[in-house]
């Protein structure tokens, strides 16, 4: 049992490693300018061509979240965090929109069962 334990987490560590790897590439592509950050220009390319279409509001609100430094950029592990939120709470609200319109009729505690249900 314990040498099952054992390839089982040599098998979720390499996961985790290909995902970074991955994650890093992602990010280097959409760092145009080489910086080690994104902006909220490249972020906006980055998530367009992921299929989200967002309004310019949108990213001015995202870029508040997660510049921790003040430089209207954001680090690595902060566009994954962002990618992965976007991706969670869009395949959330896609669950609901049955009819594929873009809009949802919830009330506030459903869309408060939404946010807390899902999986980040």
């Amino acid at each position: 049992a314990w040498l099952v334990a054992s390839i089982g987490d040599v098998g979720r560590a390499k996961q985790w490693y290909q995902r970074r790897v991955r994650g890093q590439n992602t990010f280097r592509y959409y760092d145009r300018d080489n910086s080690g950050s994104i902006d909220q220009n490249e972020l906006q390319n980055a998530v367009l061509s992921f299929g989200y279409r967002l309004s310019h509001k949108f990213f001015n609100l995202v870029m508040q979240k997660f510049d921790r430094t003040g430089s209207r950029t954001i680090t690595f592990d902060d566009f994954i965090q962002c990618c992965v939120l976007v991706q969670t709470l869009s395949a959330a609200f896609q669950r609901k929109d049955v009819n594929r319109s873009g809009v949802i009729q919830i009330n506030y505690e459903e869309f408060m069962e939404l946010v807390f249900s899902t999986k980040i």
